[in-house]
């Protein structure tokens, strides 16, 4: 895991949502980090934030079911989640 100060920049955008995450992996945003959080089971997503990362969570969250704005191969969707559940059992993500 790489330190987690390092990502604390408005140059980075941060969730909790795994297949929120895996959207955005999905369509092509930069997960720069994975980041456990202290006295919890839970991670953090850290991606590089972009005017295109908001409209693609803008249009996660609130488009109409069939938009094809959110529509998504499902093959890439099945190789994101299982790409972001390795790195969140990796204990050195970040490191190669």
């Amino acid at each position: 895991m790489q330190n987690q100060n390092q990502f604390e920049s408005s140059r980075y955008w941060r969730t909790t949502s795994f297949y929120t995450a895996c959207y955005l992996y999905a369509k092509g945003q930069v997960l720069v980090n994975v980041d456990r959080i202290s006295d919890t089971r839970r991670s953090q997503f850290v991606f590089l934030d972009s005017p295109e990362r908001e409209l693609l969570v803008r249009s996660f969250n609130y488009a109409d079911e069939n938009d094809s704005e959110v529509l998504v191969d499902v093959r890439t969707f099945v190789t994101a989640i299982k790409q972001l559940k390795d790195k969140l059992y990796q204990d050195d993500f970040g490191r190669g």
